[in-house]
């Protein structure tokens, strides 16, 4: 499916589809972001098709991946939670299509552990916003079924530290994709 980059998008009006915001950020700059993802309105029948599933761990299929930001739809089983992580110094929204989610916010206690500082729950349509200054966190479907949520990073991540409960410290992390859908 091709997106034609020269077609206008109103600046205000509801992105109703991953097409629509692909174009949309294809057109602004990183500084517009948080406002186009607040736009974004689609329901799990608009990403079914880009949707994999996986019982051992949450899935992310990337949408879109260039030099200016990179768009992922991360699809989870009921249950399923990231590692604690960062997001490698870039900017990351998350937008909730379908499910609750509880995001727990972390910093580094003198020891370079993790303490948890807030924590916030969100359903559909909800958006967290998260930048390394402002520490790391983990995201966990807490709905009694599978859930879907958008990730826009203002640059792509090609790697980010997480938390290892194990060793107790942070190690890095190569980002990987389970489905590669551009939509371009």
């Amino acid at each position: 499916m091709a997106i034609n980059s020269t077609k206008h998008i109103n600046r205000t009006k509801t992105i109703s589809s991953v097409e629509d915001l692909v174009n949309a950020l294809h057109q602004s700059k990183k500084e517009k972001f948080g406002e186009i993802i607040t736009r974004l309105d689609v329901l799990k029948l608009d990403v079914d098709e880009l949707s994999t599933w996986s019982k051992d761990c949450y899935t992310r299929n990337c949408l879109e991946c260039n030099d200016d930001f990179e768009l992922i739809l991360i699809c989870w089983e009921e249950g399923q939670v990231t590692p604690i992580h960062d997001h490698g110094g870039e900017e990351c929204w998350v937008k909730i299509i379908q499910g609750e989610f509880k995001e727990t916010i972390y910093e580094s206690n003198e020891s370079g552990e993790p303490t948890e500082i807030k924590t916030n729950i969100g359903g559909p349509g909800g958006i967290s916003y998260m930048v390394d200054f402002m520490g790391c966190h983990s995201l966990e479907n807490v709905s009694n079924g599978r859930a879907l949520t958008i990730h826009l990073y203002a640059k792509p991540i090609a790697s980010c530290n997480i938390y290892n409960n194990e060793d107790g410290q942070f190690e890095p992390k190569v980002m990987e994709y389970d489905t590669v859908k551009c939509l371009v």
